[in-house]
């Protein structure tokens, strides 16, 4: 597609009170996503076939019947046909979580290894200088631990002569990020692109114009207006009292959680059908690596595991939708995790102490609900976590996750899990023989431009 073509395309804006923005994707597409949605619709009513579609549409457009039919009639299922794409900026972590905190979520957000964090904007809740020098503080305190974390990494994993240059000093860099992540607000902006069809749209605002939290509520509002305006025959369904109140009650009272979730992963088994499961015994054994288990295994019954995780990698965990997970509640209850503590170079670890014990006071000195404390929260605090899942799909997730790139606190996690079910189910897991050993590959999984 040429320059000229990609300048006339009408994506649509939203701006958010936040300082964020909401755009719409435009594609440029001749059958446009309410278009396509209306031809699978009328596939299931008619066998004229395509074509004969085709002639409809274009006789007499896709507007009336997506009006009274999809929003209208509350024919659901024709929202799923059509797919639209939005790309939110400029919005917390919390917010982020937020919108993907859903099994139907696809998309990608920006991560904390390539963002310059100098100049990304910080969301402060309360909107007040006080609020403004507290983000500030912990944005200092972050960048000034850049190179002295670095220097520490280097002397821990000298370069070997075989190794290029470059791409050693990305794996540095990205270790490097890892670690001082943990530093960063959970009020820190990130950007996300969501990917979903008409109807998982429409679903999701209804629930994110109730979230607990300020921010949230006003991207639900800027969403759905972008949506309106983009897909103009597709939105606007009617509301109901009775649930929106029912909706208000969940955000309110059920959404965030803080269970006393213990510091080693805890595994209960007590769901899976052990007789099902030697009669399919087989297909665990003998399954190779990097491939998965058929879905129908899902009968063999579900696992709930409690952990306590940092919430810069409950950001990481949270991208599995197969498994069913709560949100949980962002306190420094449970103290900051180990893994920072003991990684951090002496000269950051002998000032955070006393960082995170000025940030706790501040926190209370502005007077704000847990809820909106969780802006001012460094991610490294370790959250409570829960969540339940079918055999493939937690088995995807732990060894996956056990992996030496990914994070080291959520991979010490996954490897803990692999042991428990292991041990307690006789199944055979596809682990990381070496997952702790620091890799300089880790320096070449980056998505590059490349020039010409």
């Amino acid at each position: 597609m040429g320059e000229r073509e990609l300048s006339n395309l009408q994506h649509t804006t939203v701006d958010l009170p936040s300082g964020g923005v909401i755009i719409v994707l435009d594609t440029g597409a001749v059958i446009n996503q309410e278009a396509e949605a209306m031809l699978q619709a009328l596939h299931s009513r008619s066998t004229g076939g395509l074509k004969n579609h085709l002639q409809i549409l274009m006789n007499k457009g896709s507007a009336n019947f997506m009006q009274n039919f999809y929003v209208g009639y509350g024919h659901k299922s024709i929202g799923d046909c059509g797919t639209t794409t939005l790309f939110v900026e400029g919005i917390s972590m919390l917010a982020a979580k937020a919108i993907q905190d859903n099994p139907l979520y696809s998309g990608q957000e920006a991560s904390t290894r390539y963002v310059d964090f100098s100049q990304q904007p910080f969301i402060d809740p309360t909107g007040t200088e006080k609020g403004k020098q507290l983000m500030e503080l912990q944005r200092q305190f972050y960048l000034d631990a850049q190179e002295p974390t670095k220097f520490h990494l280097k002397k821990l994993y000298p370069k070997k002569e075989e190794e290029k240059d470059f791409v050693y000093e990305k794996a540095i860099t990205a270790r490097a990020f890892d670690i001082t992540r943990s530093l960063l607000p959970a009020g820190a902006s990130t950007n996300i692109a969501w990917h979903t069809n008409l109807r998982q749209a429409a679903d999701k605002v209804l629930f994110l114009r109730h979230h607990p939290l300020k921010e949230v509520k006003e991207i639900a509002e800027g969403t759905e207006q972008a949506l309106k305006i983009h897909h103009p025959n597709s939105f606007g369904h009617k509301r109901y009292d009775l649930t929106e109140d029912y909706q208000d009650n969940i955000a309110k009272n059920y959404y965030y959680h803080n269970i006393n979730s213990p510091a080693e992963p805890v595994v209960d088994f007590s769901k899976v059908d052990r007789n099902e499961l030697k009669q399919h015994s087989e297909l665990f054994h003998q399954r190779p690596a990097k491939t998965e288990l058929p879905k129908y295994l899902t009968l063999l019954g579900t696992i709930k595991v409690q952990f306590q995780l940092d919430f810069g990698s409950f950001r990481d965990i949270q991208r599995h939708r197969a498994i069913n997970q709560r949100m949980p509640l962002l306190t420094a209850e449970l103290g900051f995790n180990q893994w920072y503590l003991e990684n951090f170079p002496l000269e950051v670890r002998e000032k955070l102490s006393a960082h995170l014990d000025l940030i706790n006071r501040e926190i209370k000195e502005l007077e704000v609900t847990p809820e909106e404390a969780q802006y001012f929260l460094p991610m490294g605090y370790n959250t409570a976590n829960i969540f339940t899942g079918d055999l493939p799909s937690t088995i995807y997730m732990v060894e996956l996750r056990n992996s030496r790139f990914v994070h080291p606190t959520l991979q010490q996690v996954a490897h803990k899990i692999c042991q428990k079910i292991t041990s307690n189910l006789g199944i055979p897991l596809h682990v990381d023989s070496e997952p702790n050993r620091f890799d300089i590959k880790r320096g070449e999984q980056d998505i590059t431009i490349k020039d010409g």
